[in-house]
């Protein structure tokens, strides 16, 4: 088993998903605590949120919430720690600093903003740290085409590929981040 982990977990808080959506988000939960990694996102009870947390809890995994003070009423208190931030910026800060690696589950406007500020920032060298995109249900595949219409039109280089992975399922999306090793990736500009 790899070293544990604190794994930063982006994605939805809503309730009103497709159940396949759920099941993908406890399956994750379930396979961080089973080997023995953490937990570390942004603190909420519902949507895939809540599954993820509740998930990691029940197979004895360390839980770790952060949430901006004006959505505390929907945090999820059984959490082993809850970090109160003033806002969503700091919020991202703290998570960003206190994860190992980064993984993009289902979301909409915020886990879409949080992915790929993620990616830039590897882009741009302030971390090394593996991301992936769980693709439950294909759900990523129309921002990979838009990827790719980067690549193409020359907005970034091919080699920015590597700045993140994709796997199907939580079994791959860890085994990914396990053996992770940080690509040498040319800089961004041409």
């Amino acid at each position: 088993m790899a070293s544990p982990k604190t794994i930063c977990v982006y994605c939805s808080s809503s309730d009103a998903l497709d159940s396949a959506f759920f099941e993908a988000a406890e399956a994750l939960g379930a396979e961080i605590a089973r080997q023995g990694h953490a937990l570390v996102y942004g603190g909420g009870k519902t949507g895939l949120m809540g599954a993820v947390a509740r998930a990691v809890q029940q197979g004895g995994g360390r839980v770790i919430g952060v949430i901006p003070e004006p959505l505390y009423d929907q945090c999820f208190d059984t959490a082993d720690e809850i970090v109160v931030t003033r806002d969503l910026r700091e919020r991202k800060a703290i998570m960003e600093a206190r994860a190992d690696a980064f993984i993009g589950l289902p979301g909409g406007f915020g886990t879409l903003e949080e992915v790929l500020e993620i990616i830039t920032l590897k882009q741009l060298r302030f971390h090394d740290k593996p991301i992936v995109l769980m693709n439950t249900l294909g759900y990523y595949d129309h921002l990979l085409m838009l990827f790719e219409r980067l690549y193409e039109h020359r907005f970034a280089k091919p080699a920015s590929r590597q700045l993140y992975h994709v796997a199907p399922d939580a079994p791959g999306v860890v085994s990914y981040i396990e053996s992770y090793v940080p690509p040498e990736i040319p800089a961004k500009w041409f």
